[in-house]
């Protein structure tokens, strides 16, 4: 008799899914969906049509190439930015001290693959005919995709080499701190101070 009064009030514990709530997550997903979809076949159609008058200019798609790669390269330094992972001095370390941080480093990163989404879209698509409109490569694209490369290559390139000998002479310098420290005996810890 102990048991079936427990079993029923287990029951009435444990939430059920409801037909209300799988509704509910059902439309999300086919909402969500949809939504995004559409919003990158708006983006594609949207690039693909720029990328066209742009690209008409003489001497646009190289500079263009150019100009994207600059923008990639500014998008991935805010994106490892270290001003982004660490709380400020400032007490900005707060939970929407954090949230915003999140959201510009989000927003770093979209800036910084846009151009690659917007040098693709202009390639001939795949599993379409060429002479389709919406498939066809668009003249200019593959300057643009070049120069891109070779900015994004080559200036990243000197960053990270500019980037590793700054912190090498920092550490250097350190290194040099902690031995003239030691030299005054300063640099030892507590305990071998003590002996």
């Amino acid at each position: 008799m102990r048991e079936r009064p427990m079993a029923e009030a287990k029951d009435r514990a444990t939430p059920r899914l409801r037909v209300r709530d799988s509704v509910g997550f059902v439309l999300f997903v086919v909402v969500g969906a949809a939504v995004l979809v559409g919003v990158f076949g708006g983006a594609r159609w949207a690039a693909r049509e720029s990328a066209a008058a742009l690209y008409e200019l003489p001497g646009a798609s190289w500079a263009l190439g150019g100009v994207l790669g600059s923008v990639t390269l500014l998008g991935w330094g805010g994106a490892v930015s270290g001003r982004l992972t660490s709380p400020a001095a400032n007490g900005s370390g707060r939970a929407s001290g954090v949230l915003l941080r999140r959201v510009v480093r989000g927003a770093c990163c979209v800036v910084a693959l846009a151009p690659v989404f917007f040098l693709l879209s202009g390639l001939q698509g795949r599993n379409c005919r060429s002479y389709d409109e919406g498939c066809a490569y668009v003249p200019g694209t593959g300057p643009a995709l070049l120069v891109y490369v070779a900015c994004v290559a080559g200036v990243g390139w000197l960053a990270h080499r500019r980037r590793r000998a700054v912190l090498e002479e920092r550490r250097a310098r350190e290194r040099e701190r902690l031995r003239k420290l030691r030299r005054k005996g300063k640099g030892k810890s507590r305990g071998a101070r003590q002996r």
